[in-house]
């Protein structure tokens, strides 16, 4: 333990001063307020994607594809990232990735096209952003013990549940009565509270000595990384294996054997996956420092719990993709309304989060880990039975509140228990293969739930104009608009559809106007037994996590 560490610990006691207690927390504070910002930041611009394509006069793929190289980039970059403290110093190292961060997101504010927006958003903010992650959770290990730390990272799951929620309801807020930009504008101002309270954060390196970062490690990760995210982000429209429409790049149409890119490039990733492995192994074999010691994936504790952690992060990904597009797109509600439907979620998340650290005390970190994933399930089950077209936001918020409550029982405990299963000597190369697995696990999610949602959707749309044969409209033209309305509203959202509509004859109208709600119903309550799987899924696979761990008393 550091110098200025135990003096912080020496400090927690009844009579320690407020300012004793600013600085002791001032680093809860700093990684609670970074993990904000790079939470509400996707959030943000989802919501504000009909504005911006209006103000740059483009297209929604290509603001979608802003959204998607974000991901891309902090994927990649996760990985090595997470090695960063071992070689720079803590504090200097988060208040450059913080001011980094803050030019991303006022070039992105001030954005003149789509270009500067995908270099001041996608770019600069998702590099600094995959920094920021891991490092959060990199400083709670360090600075904090027992049950300060545990409570610490319940109140950075909180935090991160609560800037998912209020992303849609600050960003349809701003969007809506001001603009797009203040959200990023906004972000800023956070990023300067942030650096004030970062000065309490130790300015020492993690390691003993200067490591150098792992170049061979670093570029098989990105490469492993890259091609698994994009392939997942292409297996949604071109398909998993056999290719549903022709994919075409600069010109060349790429489909051999008739199959889907996202096979090759799922399949270039295991690869390269199983490259690193062995790089990374003949590397710690000679001497050297790699990304990831091999020492750690033989640790049980720490593969089971960051394995459960990304498959958390898919049920996660897919929860709050689909419910928002579910009460936008099935319902018509607001984004804003949209956001006040997650609030119980956030709320839940919080508070339990942040008053059960202590539990753990009296009941095993596994099995409070386990009733969480549980309560999730039984909360996305009750959102399943409840699911109709007059379902209310109201009807919802019992459900919500008990995904929130299993988020954050598991949470905490389980971001402490793998963290402190490895030497804190590898605490920031530990952090960031965590967060990488939660960032490729929020990847896939997306990308699974979001591809069987719309499919569910649009096959749901199908079935039901192939049904209605009391309407004047011939077969051949049902099945035209079945095609054209996939082509035409690929993500499936309430102006995207009213405009269809309007392009239609009365008769066709008719022929359409139940089928769209219907479908979306019946879409949302597959998707809602997915994502119950999923958990059934991520609960097995938390059996393999240890009953008890010694934590830092």
């Amino acid at each position: 333990m550091s110098a200025d560490r135990e003096e912080r610990q020496g400090e927690d006691t009844p009579s320690r001063s407020s300012q004793d207690t600013l600085s002791y927390w001032g680093p809860a504070i700093a990684v609670s307020l970074s993990m904000f910002i790079a939470v509400i930041d996707s959030t943000l611009m989802n919501v504000a994607v009909p504005a911006i394509v209006s103000d740059f006069d483009t297209t929604v793929p290509v603001v979608q594809g802003a959204i998607a190289l974000y991901s891309l980039v902090m994927a990649a970059l996760m990985l090595p990232a997470g090695k960063l403290p071992s070689i720079y110093g803590v504090r200097r190292l988060m208040q450059v990735t913080l001011v980094i961060y803050a030019v991303g997101t006022l070039l992105a504010a001030i954005s003149w096209s789509p270009v500067v927006l995908y270099l001041g958003w996608s770019v600069i903010e998702g590099a600094a952003a995959a920094v920021l992650m891991p490092l959060t959770f990199t400083i709670l290990v360090v600075t904090y013990e027992g049950k300060d730390r545990a409570k610490a990272l319940g109140l950075l799951a909180g935090v991160n549940a609560t800037g998912a929620a209020v992303g849609p309801i600050v960003g349809g807020a701003l969007t809506t009565f001001a603009s797009w930009r203040w959200g990023f504008a906004l972000e800023a101002v956070v990023v300067v509270v942030a650096l004030v309270f970062v000065r309490y954060v130790s300015a020492a390196p993690l390691g003993q000595g200067r490591d150098s970062l792992d170049l061979g490690g670093t570029a098989f990760s990105m490469i492993a990384a890259t091609s698994l995210v994009v392939g997942l982000l292409l297996a949604g429209k071109f398909g998993w294996l056999v290719a549903t429409r022709p994919f075409v790049a600069f010109g060349v149409q790429f489909n051999p054997f008739g199959t889907s890119p996202a096979v090759w490039l799922v399949g270039l990733s295991l690869l390269a996956f199983a490259a690193f492995a062995q790089y990374e192994r003949r590397l710690e074999q000679a001497g050297g420092s790699p990304l990831v010691p091999i020492s750690m994936l033989t640790n049980r504790a720490f593969t089971a719990g960051t394995l459960t952690f990304g498959v958390r992060s898919l049920v996660m990904a897919g929860f709050i993709f689909v419910v928002p597009v579910f009460l936008q797109s099935g319902l018509g509600y607001t984004a804003f309304a949209a956001g006040v439907a997650m609030l119980p979620f956030s709320v839940g998340t919080l508070l339990v989060s942040t008053f059960t650290t202590g539990w753990r005390a009296y009941v095993s970190p596994k099995t409070l880990i386990q009733i969480g994933i549980v309560l999730v399930g039984v909360g996305l089950a009750l959102l399943f039975v409840g699911t109709a077209p007059d379902q209310t936001i109201v009807g919802m918020a019992v459900p919500m509140a008990v995904i929130g409550i299993g988020v954050g029982l598991l949470m905490p405990q389980l971001v402490n228990m793998t963290l402190s299963s490895v030497p804190q000597a590898n605490s920031a190369e530990a952090s960031g293969l965590m967060n990488a697995t939660g960032m490729l696990g929020y990847a896939i999610g997306t990308a699974v739930v979001g591809a069987f949602l719309l499919g569910q959707f649009y096959q749901g749309v199908t079935d039901g104009v192939l049904r209605a044969s009391d309407v004047a409209v011939s077969i051949a033209r049902r099945d035209e608009l079945a095609r054209a309305l996939q082509e035409a509203s690929e993500t499936a959202t309430e102006a995207t559809r009213e405009a269809f509509l309007a392009g239609l004859t009365t008769a066709e109208q008719e022929l359409l106007e139940g089928i769209f709600e219907a479908a979306m119903v019946g879409a949302q309550r597959a998707t809602l037994l997915l994502l119950v799987l999923f958990v059934l899924l991520t609960l097995v696979v938390s059996a393999f996590l240890p009953r008890n761990i010694e934590f830092d008393s």
